[in-house]
């Protein structure tokens, strides 16, 4: 990572059974996440509970004394989760680090409902448009 752009992306590609995709998807949409979000927060959750030099997996009530659900972390959780991957991050490097979940979940919204011909990008009109009411 030392000679890429502090906040370049790349796509991570896996192959899970269809019945384990269907639950990381009905998860995903409890907690209102797109996949690729939940996949990635799931994942960084559990490198955080690896501990290596022992080798074992700790359980989330020993290596945190808080209760709350997963959904009501919320916003905070994000941000932790960024800062634990970086060194420091300012302000503009938060939000964007944040907010590009916001474009890929609204990127994926819009395909969706563009496959299911509920919406349309119309150059017409300057923008998408409601097919269904």
């Amino acid at each position: 990572m030392p000679d890429e752009e502090p906040m370049s992306r790349t796509a991570v590609k896996t192959y899970v059974p269809a019945y384990q995709k269907e639950a990381w998807q009905s998860h995903a949409d409890e907690l209102d996440m797109s996949q690729s979000e939940f996949v990635r927060t799931m994942v960084q959750a559990g490198r955080r509970q690896y501990t290596a030099d022992e080798g074992t997996h700790e359980s989330p009530q020993s290596t945190s004394g808080d209760n709350r659900s997963p959904d009501e972390h919320g916003l905070a959780d994000r941000v932790r989760q960024q800062l634990s991957s970086e060194d420091a991050l300012t302000w503009d490097e938060l939000v964007a680090a944040l907010t590009d979940d916001v474009e890929s979940r609204l990127e994926e919204a819009l395909d969706e409902l563009q496959a299911d011909n509920v919406v349309k990008y119309s150059g017409r009109d300057g923008g998408y448009i409601l097919l269904e009411p």
